[in-house]
């Protein structure tokens, strides 16, 4: 619990569907289904009391509970689209479990193999010294966004903004972007629908640890950092063991 007594909820939208990489939530990734591993992740953070899994498939909800999280509602259909946005589903859940309006809820992404559980403290932090509605996981780009090219349809190149032609890479101000990891936010937030990015803190993430799995590419990716994402946690009681190699 936080000092004043409110609850503290990860809650994780896990949906049965993918389009780009099949039945990902439940995939194996290193011994265990995707899932799990943002479920162990989150059992981890001394900031989460709770963590509840929002999903639509009964096999992400039995990889879910194999891992330690509730999973106390199936989430609707509506819910459960290639277009429906975040907000709504972490709403569906809040007023499921009947939060307060106070409470903090961290959504953590399946995806966010990378993530680790001190990120999840250091939001909940951040979420209580702000008096900003939500705390956003973001990276850094590593090259200035005001540089960006475009490329005609004669293939030859263009500077989208050609006055900023001369300026020095190292002048031109620092730019972020959502990392896909995991967003805190007041219950009350979540509850009135308000866009995330408008009222917002963002918590800086190691852009190699930030990894989204929209690709087999990204999936290979996860697969080779795995082993070095595991030694990063080494600072935080494990919620449960590696999986052993079976002979």
């Amino acid at each position: 619990m936080t000092q004043a007594g409110r609850a503290r909820v990860a809650v994780i939208p896990a949906r049965g569907g993918s389009k780009r990489v099949p039945r990902k939530n439940v995939r194996l990734m290193s011994g265990r289904p995707l899932v799990a591993w943002a479920v162990l992740t989150a059992l981890s953070a001394h900031h989460v009391d709770r963590v509840v899994v929002s999903t639509d498939d009964a096999e992400v909800a039995e990889a879910a509970l194999t891992a330690g999280a509730e999973v106390p509602f199936v989430r609707s259909a509506d819910l459960s689209d290639d277009h429906t946005p975040l907000v709504p589903v972490v709403a569906d859940a809040v007023e499921r479990l009947g939060l307060d309006r106070d409470d903090a809820v961290c959504c953590i992404y399946p995806t966010a193999i990378g993530l680790l559980p001190e990120d999840i403290d250091a939001g909940a932090v951040l979420l209580d010294e702000t008096a900003a509605s939500y705390v956003v996981g973001v990276v850094r780009y590593g090259h200035p966004v005001q540089r960006a090219l475009a490329q005609g349809d004669d293939g030859l190149l263009e500077m989208v903004d050609p006055s900023l032609a001369l300026v020095r890479t190292q002048d031109l101000p620092p730019r972020w972007h959502d990392a896909g990891q995991l967003v805190w936010g007041r219950a009350g937030a979540w509850l009135d629908r308000t866009p995330v990015l408008t009222a917002a803190r963002g918590l800086e993430l190691p852009a190699w640890r930030a990894i989204d799995l929209d690709t087999e590419d990204d999936w290979v990716r996860a697969e080779l950092l795995r082993p070095l994402i595991a030694v990063e946690r080494l600072g935080y009681p494990a919620s449960d063991p590696e999986p052993k190699e079976t002979a």
